[in-house]
C-alpha cells in the first residue's frame, strides 16, 4: 500500500520532487544564457563515414556526369543501409604521357558536372571531395587547368598534394564565351560558399586583378579590382596586395593554397586523405570514370546454349584487351535455358578484375527470364523497357538448380554491395521479402529496403528495421518477375528507356556500340565442343592411335590421333569445361599405358591407373565439375558417361574393322603389320623347335650385352639369347651355360683367372 502509494503521481512527495526539478532545470537554463551559452544537452555519438574514390580522367567529356550518376547511387544506397555518411571523392588525373591535355575540357561539360556534384541530388546526401594527387612535372606541365577546375570547385572540399597545382581555369576566353564562363565560375562559387568568388572569377577571367585585402574587420578577403570599390563603401581598407596582376593566370600549389585557406585539406595519397577527412575506415572502392566511352555490344539472344559462356567471355576480353573497351552493353532478349553457362557469364561480368574500370549495361527491351536475369542483375546497370520482364520462369526451371543460382547471385550482389532479397526471389519463390523501413538518422528521412529475414538480419543494425508488408508475388508460388516500369522501387539504379535511340541519348553514346560478333574461331570451337563431334574425334583418335601400335616405326596413325586428341581438347578448354588440369591426366595416362606396352610386360598397375586417368580426363573435359551435386549437374554427369561409353564402343568397332579390313586394302595394307599366313607360322614354329641348345651347357662365352636378366651372349661362333636367374651380368663378362631347355639358355657369371 505504502509503495502504490509513493509511486502515484497525485503524491504531495512526487509533486514537490517534481517542482524541485523543474526549478532547478529553470535555473540552470537561466543561468546558461545569462552567460551566454546554450543549456547543456546530451551529445550524439559521430556519425561514420564512409568514403569512395573517383578517378575522374581528364579531360571531362561530355556526359560524365551521367556515367557517374549510377555509380554515385550506389555509393549512396549502400551508406544508407550501414547508417553511415557518404564521402565521395572526385580525384582528378591525366594521362602521364598528355599532361596538356587536360586543359581542353569544354565548358558545357565542365558546367554539367559541376551543377551535378553541387546539385541537391547528391549535396544533399553526401559529402564531396575533390582530390589532386598529381604533381607537377619539372617543365610545368600536369596542374589541373582549363574548366575542369569548375567541376573541383562544385565539391564541398578541395585536397591537394603540397606539389600538386590547380588553375588557370580559362587560358584565353573570347570575348562572345566571357559572360557566360564568368557567370558559371560566379555561379558554382557562390552555391558552395567555400571557395572565394573572387578568386573563381579570376581563374575564370585572366584578365582580372586579384587583391589580397585587410580591412578594419577580422580576416583576409580576396576582391577584384572592379569590386574593390564597392568594399571601401562599407569598410576601411587597412591594407591591398596585389596577388595577381591583370593577365596574369592564377595557378596555385597545394602548399600556397592551404596557407591561403582556398582549400582545406593536405594529402600525397589515399591513405593520407581518408585521416584527413576522418573516415571511420580506408577509403573502399577505386572507380575509373574515363572521359569518352569505347563501346561495344554482346548479344544475348535465344536460348542460352553449352558454349555461350566462353564464346561471351573471349569476345569481351579481347575487345578490352585489343580495343579497349570501357563500355558493354550486354543486350539480352532471352529466356534462359543454361543455368551454368548464364551463371559463368554473371561471374565474368561482376568478378573479373578485367573489367574492374568497365561499366556494363544490360539493355533489355523485351525480357530477360529465367537465369537470363542473372546476367542483366550481375552488370553494373539494367536498361529496360518499360514493358520488358525481368526474372520469372524460363526455358530451362528445376528446383534443384535453384539453390546454386541464389548461392552464385547473392556471391556477386555481396561483392556489389547490393541487396540479393528481391533478385534471390526472381528465381527461388520460397524466399518471402518483406517491406522493411527505419529513420535515417542523418536526413531524418525514413529508408525502404527490401529484405528476406535472413539478409535483414545480417545487416549492422538489423533491429532499427521495422518489418511491413511482403512483396506481393504476381504468381503465388511462382518466381518473382518484374516489368520495368514497376521495377525501381525495388532494383533501385534501374533505367527505363523506350528504345535504342534513348537508350544511347541516356548515357551519351554518339553512334551504336560496335557488335561483337563470334570468329571463326568461336564458330569452330562451338563445333567441336559439340557431344557428337567430341564422341567423333575420340573415336577417330582412338582407332589411329590402335593402328599406330600395330605399324611399324612412328607414321600416320600418330599424327592423326595427336591431331584428334588436340581438337578435342582445345575446343573444350576454350569452351570453359577443361583446363590444364584435364590435359596433363590425359597425357600422363598415355604415358603411363606405354610404359605397360613398351617397357613393363604384362598388364598391371600402370596400365589400369593409365586408363582410369584417361577416361577421368575425359569425363572432367566435358563438364564445369567434379562431383554432382544436383539434379542438373546429375544429368550432365550422366550424359558425359554416355558420350564416353560410346567413344570407347566406337574405338572397338573401329579396332575390330582395323584388324578384319585394314591388311588388305592397297595403300594402307602398307602401314601395317600383317600376321603371318599359315605357311609362314608353320615354318616359324618348325624353326623355333629345331633350335636346341642342350650341347652349350658347360660351356663358357662372353656377354655382348648386359644381361638384366635377359641379352644375348657369344659362344664360338654362335650369338645366343640368354637369361640368368636373376643376377645382373656387366657386358663382355665371362659366363658359363649351367642349363638349356630348348630355345632357353640360362647362365650364370664366372670369375675369371688372372
Amino acid at each position: 500500500m505504502a509503495g502504490r502509494w509513493a509511486s502515484s503521481p497525485s503524491c504531495p512527495r512526487s509533486r514537490l520532487a517534481a517542482r524541485l526539478l523543474a526549478t532547478g532545470l529553470g535555473a540552470l537554463s537561466f543561468l546558461c544564457a545569462a552567460l551566454g551559452q546554450d543549456a547543456p544537452k546530451a551529445s550524439a555519438p559521430p556519425q561514420k563515414q564512409i568514403g569512395w574514390l573517383f578517378r575522374l580522367e581528364l579531360p571531362i567529356a561530355p556526359g560524365t556526369h551521367l556515367r557517374l550518376r549510377g555509380r554515385v547511387q550506389k555509393a549512396i544506397e549502400t551508406a544508407k543501409r550501414e547508417r553511415a555518411r557518404p564521402v565521395l571523392v572526385f580525384q582528378f588525373t591525366y594521362p602521364k604521357e598528355e599532361t596538356d591535355f587536360a586543359q581542353s575540357t569544354a565548358i558545357g561539360s565542365a558546367l554539367d558536372l559541376a551543377n551535378y556534384l553541387s546539385g541537391d541530388a547528391v549535396s544533399r546526401q553526401a559529402r564531396t571531395v575533390a582530390f589532386l594527387p598529381q604533381p607537377v612535372d619539372r617543365e610545368g606541365r600536369g596542374a589541373v587547368e582549363g574548366h575542369a577546375v569548375l567541376a573541383v570547385l562544385a565539391c564541398d572540399e578541395i585536397a591537394m598534394a603540397p606539389k600538386a597545382e590547380l588553375g588557370p581555369g580559362s587560358i584565353d576566353p573570347s570575348p562572345s564565351e566571357k559572360s557566360t564562363i564568368v557567370e558559371a565560375y560566379r555561379t558554382i562559387a557562390a552555391r558552395r560558399k567555400k571557395f572565394p568568388e573572387a578568386v573563381a572569377l579570376k581563374l575564370a577571367d585572366p584578365a582580372q586583378e586579384l587583391l589580397q585585402v585587410e580591412t578594419d574587420k577580422p580576416g583576409t578577403q580576396y576582391v577584384t579590382r572592379e569590386n574593390l570599390k564597392d568594399l571601401k563603401k562599407t569598410q576601411k581598407i587597412m591594407k591591398s596586395d596585389v596577388l595577381f596582376a591583370a593577365n596574369q593566370p592564377a595557378r596555385f600549389s597545394g602548399t600556397v593554397a592551404r596557407k591561403l585557406d582556398f582549400i582545406q585539406h593536405l594529402a600525397n595519397n589515399r591513405a593520407e586523405l581518408a585521416s584527413r577527412l576522418e573516415l571511420s575506415e580506408p577509403i573502399r572502392e577505386e572507380i575509373r570514370v574515363v572521359g569518352s566511352y569505347r563501346a561495344v555490344r554482346v548479344d544475348v539472344k535465344g536460348p542460352i546454349k553449352e558454349g555461350t559462356a566462353g564464346q561471351i567471355q573471349r569476345m569481351i576480353r579481347q575487345a578490352v584487351d585489343e580495343n579497349e573497351a570501357n563500355f558493354i552493353c550486354v543486350w539480352i532478349d532471352s529466356a534462359g535455358g543454361n543455368p551454368a553457362e548464364s551463371m559463368d557469364v554473371a561471374k565474368a561480368l561482376a568478378l573479373d578484375a578485367k573489367l574492374k574500370d568497365v561499366l556494363t549495361v544490360a539493355y533489355v527491351p523485351s525480357e530477360a527470364r529465367g537465369d537470363a536475369a542473372l546476367i542483366a542483375l550481375a552488370c553494373d546497370e539494367i536498361a529496360m523497357h518499360p514493358r520488358a520482364v525481368l526474372g520469372g520462369e524460363g526455358e530451362y526451371v528445376s528446383a534443384d538448380q535453384t539453390g546454386d543460382i541464389v548461392i552464385a547471385l547473392r556471391e556477386i550482389l555481396q561483392r556489389k554491395e547490393q541487396s540479393w532479397s528481391v533478385p534471390a526471389a526472381m528465381f527461388d519463390p520460397t524466399i518471402a521479402v518483406y517491406r522493411f523501413t527505419r529513420e535515417n538518422q542523418l536526413t531524418r528521412e525514413i529508408d525502404t529496403a527490401y529484405f528476406c529475414d535472413k539478409e535483414r538480419d545480417a545487416q549492422r543494425d538489423p533491429n532499427s528495421w521495422k518489418k511491413g508488408d511482403p512483396l506481393p508475388m504476381p504468381v503465388p508460388g511462382k518466381p518473382l518477375a518484374l516489368v520495368g516500369s514497376d521495377a525501381a522501387p525495388y532494383l533501385p539504379g534501374i533505367q527505363q528507356v523506350t528504345s535504342r535511340a534513348e537508350f544511347q541519348q541516356h548515357y551519351n553514346l554518339t553512334k551504336d556500340p560496335a557488335l561483337l560478333e563470334p570468329s571463326w574461331v568461336d564458330v569452330l570451337v562451338q563445333a567441336l565442343a559439340h557431344p557428337a563431334v567430341g564422341v567423333f574425334l575420340l573415336i577417330i583418335g582412338g582407332a589411329a592411335l590402335y593402328a599406330e601400335l600395330h605399324s611399324p616405326g612412328i607414321g600416320v596413325g600418330a599424327f592423326v590421333a595427336t591431331v584428334c586428341f588436340a581438337l578435342f581438347f582445345w575446343a573444350h578448354f576454350l569452351g570453359g569445361t577443361a583446363g590444364w588440369l584435364e590435359v596433363v591426366l590425359f597425357v600422363a595416362g598415355i604415358c603411363c599405358l606405354l610404359l605397360e606396352v613398351f617397357v613393363i610386360p604384362g598388364f598391371g598397375i600402370f596400365g589400369l591407373g593409365g586408363g582410369a586417368l584417361i577416361l577421368f580426363s575425359l569425363v572432367l573435359a566435358s563438364q564445369t565439375f567434379v562431383i554432382p551435386r544436383n539434379a542438373y549437374q546429375a544429368v550432365e554427369f550422366r550424359n558425359s558417361l554416355l558420350a564416353i561409353a560410346a567413344a570407347m564402343v566406337g574405338m572397338i568397332a573401329a579396332a575390330s574393322t582395323i584388324n578384319r579390313w585394314l591388311p588388305h586394302t592397297p595403300f594402307l595394307g602398307q602401314m601395317v603389320l600383317h600376321p603371318p599366313s599359315s605357311a609362314e607360322a608353320a615354318a616359324i614354329r618348325y624353326s623355333e623347335a629345331l633350335a636346341h641348345f642342350e650341347a652349350l651347357v658347360g660351356v663358357q662365352g662372353r656377354t655382348t650385352t648386359p644381361l638384366m636378366p635377359g641379352g644375348k651372349a657369344r659362344f664360338g661362333k654362335d650369338l645366343v639369347d640368354v637369361v640368368t636367374d636373376g643376377e645382373f651380368v656387366d657386358r663382355d663378362a665371362l659366363v658359363e651355360v649351367v642349363d638349356a631347355q630348348g630355345s632357353r639358355v640360362v647362365v650364370r657369371a664366372v670369375e675369371e683367372r688372372a
